[in-house]
């Protein structure tokens, strides 16, 4: 099969389509024909050296993938053959076919095309698990949202208009994606380049601050996010872009009794995402098929024009998510 490998870590440019062995499901597995899959942050990550995949794993990039499935292993009886589903993996997702466990693949509902299926699994579900599963974000509080017009960004949005419709939501991008994000459903959008955004959420909060946060930058922020957070507010750290290290006021985190957890989905046992992807499949799921959420989709890339998707990532200048197709 045709699948995209690695001369070496480093740029775009060490991405190649490569001819390598069809793999064969073990027990609990089944094999998909990927039709799409889509291209994340941690990608670019792993490509670069810096995020190897869990043991076990596939060394091939790519997190998700939606297509049909083409042959089951032993104890994998969920799904037939030829069955639209979308899964979770650990890797292997920029393929003509891909692994995946049974107990992280969802059925693709009737409405929702292969492309918006690709959006799905790793955006959606790490919102979902951090603003409610981890950070219990309920009705009538607010969150801040990093990051306006990323996948996860946007997906963070859509689920708290879905699901918690009394939230405040406080979003900050950049200038270009600032109408855009109010469009999605943004009560409040903040310039992260020209505005301060702790004095802004002051602001906005009457200086109670949020909830809520929702971030992916980490020490760059670790801060100005501090000082944004209400008393007993929950900080949910999902990236480290803007640095690891910083200094904190731990005395005032205390007095106000904060928290700072950092999440992060690839890592987690199976067992815990197979957990956490049944709760998102009875939740979230529906909302998919009955068109109350719709993934974005950016633009579109052969999967051997992966290198090219991932300059686009490093851009920045996507707003949603960017797909790698295997489809004529």
């Amino acid at each position: 099969m045709k699948a995209i490998t690695l001369r070496e870590f480093g740029g775009p440019e060490m991405m190649q389509l490569s001819e390598v062995d069809k793999p064969s499901p073990d027990d609990g597995q089944i094999l998909i024909k990927v039709m799409n899959s889509s291209v994340n942050r941690p990608d670019v990550i792993q490509r670069e050296g810096n995020y190897p995949p869990p043991p076990g794993d596939s060394e091939i990039l790519g997190l998700e993938v939606a297509g049909v499935v083409e042959s089951n292993g032993n104890n994998a009886n969920r799904f037939k053959p030829g069955e639209r589903v979308v899964a979770l993996v650990g890797g292997g997702g920029y393929a003509e076919f891909a692994l995946a466990r049974e107990d992280h693949t969802m059925s693709i509902p009737d409405s929702v095309s292969f492309e918006q299926a690709a959006c799905i699994c790793e955006t959606y579900i790490t919102a979902f698990l951090n603003l409610f599963m981890i950070g219990e974000l309920q009705g009538k509080q607010s969150v801040l949202i990093h990051g306006g017009g990323g996948g996860v960004a946007t997906a963070a949005i859509q689920l708290c208009k879905a699901l918690t419709p009394e939230t405040e939501i406080i979003v900050t991008a950049s200038s270009a994606k600032l109408e855009r994000v109010a469009q999605q459903g943004a009560d409040h959008v903040i310039d992260y380049r020209e505005q301060d955004f702790a004095e802004e959420i002051k602001s906005l909060t009457n200086g109670r601050g949020v909830d809520v946060i929702l971030d992916h930058i980490g020490a760059k922020y670790l801060q100005p996010n501090m000082k944004s957070l209400a008393l007993a507010g929950t900080l949910m750290l999902i990236g480290v872009m803007g640095g690891i290290k910083a200094e904190l006021n731990l005395a005032t985190m205390m007095v106000k009794r904060q928290r700072i957890i950092g999440s992060v989905l690839r890592s987690r046992p199976v067992a815990e995402k197979a957990s956490i992807i049944q709760q998102f499949e009875s939740t979230v799921m529906p909302l998919f098929a009955a068109a109350k959420i719709e993934p974005l989709v950016d633009a579109r890339f052969a999967l051997k024009d992966a290198a090219e998707a991932h300059r686009l990532m490093e851009q920045g200048g996507h707003f949603g998510k960017i797909i790698l197709s295997n489809q004529e």
